[in-house]
């Protein structure tokens, strides 16, 4: 009997442990370790930020989805790597400690034939003094922080109500943070419910953003088809901003928050600051902070993970400058290099580098988007990995059969501008590959016929569709494993 070990129940880590159970059968065994006893669909919890949608509808508890499906659930944190055994055992193991119940605070060594590493990202907010829940800023990055964002702007609004005009800063909090998509629909959505509530005269919105460009949403943003003809995602982006009465502030890295202000490095060197009353800014993200170390004891953490956390895999991490950047340095199998029965997928894997162009300040200080992994490529990864292994679990060899480059792989996004079922607004946009490639495409980096984009109700209908599709996916209902990825 073989046993994998996924670490984490995201959109990847769930994804994978599914398709892994479903190939396997009751034959092998797979484990689950994740702290949050909770799955839940991200890509709504902006919803919840407005108060559209409660917690209660973006997520649900995981343990009863996992008996039914028998895999084994530990509500755990995982802590060290232990990828060759160590002197008392020949097997590789995770180290775990428990975060619930009546095993809190315990510790289990965890063995595995095959690891899968699909932790996600730590919101460093810790990067940005003052940045976060419980600080001078709010998140929509979880479920409980887009629930306690909505109480925040609940309040603004009603000191809206009673006269009151309020600064609402949105964006990203961090010079390298990732995530703007969420963000740009976050401030899309404040800016649909104020103009519902009639409050949109008493609201100055601003759009914050490390992007050279807006639009560049940490994939050095894109060239999209729309009515006939090719728009940048920069035209495409201001455009929805200023019919939004939107303010932006671009090329711009938050270093620190203060009660009602936050202060930004621009590119080209100057020291700034933007007044708020309520701020909703993306932090960084960085791996989880794990340790590796080898059967005799020693620290093999730089062998395992980037210096940013996130595990190495399949790419090529030689250093090169941005015009020598190639999509032959993407992952396609997410294998580690170092130790080939451990995968990292979604967000877990470290990137070879950016997709934007990397830029600094004249201080040095780097302000640039990272590149995303969230959403479809997510899920695509999570599944790949799944069939890989469970083909070698079941028919031996080494070959992978299943490959998913994000250099190769087209990506489908719908950004919702505002939640209603007659009014709403969702900008339905593909983008293929993810990487541009300009060698295939020079003109325009990626595949114009397949990258598109398109604003409309029929957007939000399709994204309210989604939210329900996937749960009922991630739920296990009837033909799930039908529904794309």
């Amino acid at each position: 009997m073989a046993k994998v070990v996924v670490l984490g129940a995201g959109i990847s880590g769930h994804t994978a442990a599914s398709f892994l159970k479903k190939m396997l059968g009751k034959k092998h065994e797979v484990v689950v370790i994740s702290p949050n006893s909770y799955y839940q669909w991200v890509p709504s919890n902006i919803w919840v930020g407005v108060g559209r949608m409660t917690v209660e509808q973006v997520r649900f508890p995981l343990k009863k989805v996992y008996d039914k499906w028998g895999i084994i659930f530990k509500q755990a944190k995982a802590l060290e790597f232990y990828p060759e055994g160590d002197s008392q055992s020949e097997s590789p193991f995770v180290t775990i400690e428990y975060v619930a119940n009546e095993q809190k605070g315990q510790h289990e060594k965890v063995t595995y034939d095959y690891l899968v590493n699909a932790t996600g990202p730590k919101l460093n907010f810790d990067a940005t003094p003052g940045l976060g829940p419980g600080k001078f800023s709010y998140s929509v990055c979880a479920y409980d922080h887009a629930a306690h964002a909505w109480e925040a702007l609940h309040k603004a609004m009603e000191a809206m109500k009673a006269g009151k005009k309020q600064r609402l800063l949105i964006g990203t909090g961090h010079p390298m943070a990732t995530c703007q998509g969420a963000a740009f629909e976050y401030a899309l959505n404040i800016a649909f419910e104020l103009k519902r509530a009639k409050l949109s005269h008493m609201a100055e919105i601003t759009w914050i953003s490390n992007e050279y460009e807006l639009g560049d949403f940490g994939m050095g943003g894109a060239f999209i088809k729309r009515g006939g003809y090719v728009t940048p995602t920069k035209v495409f982006t201001e455009s929805v901003l200023t019919e939004n009465n939107i303010k932006w502030i671009k090329r711009a890295g938050v270093t620190k928050l203060e009660e009602g202000v936050a202060h930004y490095e621009t590119l080209n060197g100057e020291q700034k600051t933007a007044e708020f009353d309520f701020a909703m800014l993306i932090p960084a993200f960085k791996g989880q902070d794990f340790k590796a170390f080898s059967k005799t004891g020693d620290d093999i953490t730089s062998k395992v993970f980037a210096a940013n956390g996130f595990m190495k895999v399949d790419a090529d991490y030689t250093p090169r400058d941005y015009e020598d950047w190639s999509i032959a340095d993407w992952p396609q199998t997410y294998q580690s290099p170092a130790y080939p029965n451990m995968y990292a997928t979604g967000i877990a894997f470290a990137p070879p580098h950016g997709i934007s162009k990397p830029m600094k300040s004249p201080s040095g200080l780097a302000i640039t988007p990272a590149p995303p992994r969230t959403g479809m490529p997510s899920g695509v990864t999570g599944k790949i990995v799944a069939q890989n292994i469970s083909h070698f679990i079941k028919h031996g060899g080494t070959e992978h059969k299943h490959t998913a480059s994000m250099g190769r792989m087209g990506a489908a996004c719908i950004v919702s501008a505002g939640y209603s079922m007659t009014k709403g607004l969702g900008a339905t946009m593909t983008v293929s590959p993810i990487v541009p490639d300009w060698q295939r495409f020079p003109d325009w980096g990626r595949d114009i016929k397949a990258t598109v984009g398109e604003v409309g109700l029929a957007g939000h209908w399709i994204k309210l569709f989604l939210h329900y599709m996937f749960i009922h996916k991630a739920k296990g209902y009837p033909f799930w494993w039908l529904l794309p990825e």
